[in-house]
């Protein structure tokens, strides 16, 4: 794997909160700290400003209106390494404990005080180091990780959301053997565990968007699952 990084170190906030009196509470404060503030009120809103600004830290709040925070928290942790501190109401052990091991960096429950969420940040961006913005280069094919775009030398090629996950896990186990189990219950939580054919599908759809003549990137391992090879020359 071929990842070239590019310091993007910023001292930028993005507060990703679905309630207006919270952002402006929060905003208020960490202006007054001297910090750049970033607003998202919609999870999907917190990831496309997450990709373009970069931030050094995200306050993500668990209960937004479209996307679960949870899912904004494995979608960011898929490429971004600066911190997340969550803000929720959620309070129980089981959450805490669940956001933590999901790659939450800190987590405080509402309601909160500003000085502590300010001391949180400080000791959060204090143990961080320069958020790298990350791409994935294997012959002809470039994924760009902080964006999801994909290219096959100048072309922009359009995946589903599936179809980039099974790139995805593919580049994260790069000339190794995976599974149709390991496949399945990665890409659909197990519902289809024994629907190997449902994922043959999925996985000609692939191969029909990044292999060609030049490259081929997946090799059927017979009757185990697959195998996505470096192409180097």
């Amino acid at each position: 794997m071929k990842v070239f990084k590019f310091d993007m170190s910023k001292q930028k906030i993005l507060i990703i909160e679905d309630e207006k009196l919270i952002r402006k509470i929060l905003t208020i404060s960490l202006n007054a700290s001297g910090y750049q503030i970033l607003e998202a009120e919609t999870g999907k809103e917190g990831l496309d400003i997450s990709v373009t600004e970069l931030p050094d830290c995200i306050i993500l709040d668990l209960g937004l209106p479209d996307i679960d925070g949870l899912k904004v928290l494995s979608t960011l942790r898929e490429w971004y390494s600066s911190p997340i501190i969550i803000l929720s109401v959620r309070k129980s052990d089981k959450e805490i404990i669940n956001a933590l091991d999901n790659g939450a960096n800190d987590y405080v429950t509402k309601p909160f005080s500003t000085g502590e969420i300010l001391a949180r940040i400080r000791v959060a961006l204090r143990n961080n180091k320069p958020q790298t913005k990350a791409i994935y280069i294997n012959g002809n094919l470039i994924v760009d990780l902080s964006s999801r775009t994909v290219k096959k030398g100048n072309e922009t090629l359009k995946l589903t959301t599936t179809e980039y996950s099974i790139l995805w896990l593919f580049i994260q186990n790069e000339n190794k053997v995976i599974t149709h189990k390991y496949l399945l219950e990665k890409i659909w939580s197990g519902e289809q565990a024994d629907q190997t054919q449902y994922l043959r599908v999925y996985i000609g759809q692939l191969r029909k968007k990044i292999d060609d003549d030049e490259y081929k990137y997946v090799i059927t391992e017979s009757g185990i699952g697959y195998r996505f090879i470096s192409n180097e020359k």
